[in-house]
């Protein structure tokens, strides 16, 4: 049986998918990665093992090339972002139709001239908002993801910027979609919105108030997701 791949975070990672996973150890050429295996999932955390991992750090191509060599059928990223809009406020989901990522982009091609036409799979973002409504999990159908470099914030100036193009902004998503359709994988992401970005509403950001939010969200990202796994099964 092809298997439904997670990439998540810490507040995801912690909470478990399962209670049968089974850390197996995956070589690449791009280096070794560990994840986690059960009858139905391959669970990456996204972070490493023990959530060390910063943003800019992440081996990328290591990470989405094991998810390549243990045959995945479809990868959902669970990924922490930022709302650009007043209208989108912390604690939805979003299922994101499109990215922004003009800077430090990924690539498994260092060695020969090839060229994708990037994008998210529509078939396996229309699945995420299908299941969401059958298990009453309110998501926002569509949103423009911009991918920043981290592990900073963003500066009031640059959220003034990135507010005209995009609705939401993360660290993450749009390296994985990019590696993903590299290697032919169908990728979809379900955006777990933590927090107003940096200038957008008051009171000022704080980092305390976006990890409860994580938090809070992250359980309403795991149901669904695990209910994504039982549709597909």
């Amino acid at each position: 049986m092809a298997k439904t791949g997670v990439i998540a975070g810490s507040a995801f990672h912690r909470m478990g998918l399962s209670e049968e996973v089974n850390p197996v150890k995956v070589s690449t050429n791009f280096g070794k990665v560990t994840v986690l295996e059960s009858d139905d999932i391959v669970f990456l955390p996204r972070h490493g093992m023990e959530d060390s991992v910063p943003p800019h750090r992440i081996n990328y191509r290591a990470n989405l090339s094991a998810f390549k060599k243990k045959g995945i059928a479809r990868i959902v990223g669970v990924n922490s972002v930022g709302s650009l809009k007043p209208e989108i406020p912390p604690k939805t989901l979003v299922i994101p139709h499109d990215y922004i990522n003009l800077w430090g982009i990924q690539t498994l091609f260092d060695g020969e001239i090839r060229h994708i036409i990037p994008g998210l799979d529509e078939d396996l973002r229309q699945l995420i908002i299908s299941v969401g409504e059958k298990r009453k999990i309110e998501v926002t159908d569509g949103g423009i993801y911009i991918q920043t470099t981290g592990p900073r914030l963003e500066t009031r100036a640059e959220i003034h910027l990135l507010k005209n193009f995009g609705d939401v902004v993360g660290m993450t998503m749009a390296n994985e979609a990019t590696l993903a359709q590299e290697l032919s994988i169908p990728y979809a992401s379900i955006c777990s919105v933590d927090n107003y970005c940096h200038g957008i509403s008051e009171p000022p950001l704080k980092a305390d108030d976006i990890l409860r939010t994580a938090r809070s969200n992250m359980e309403r990202a795991k149901g669904l997701v695990l209910a994504i796994i039982e549709e597909v099964r």
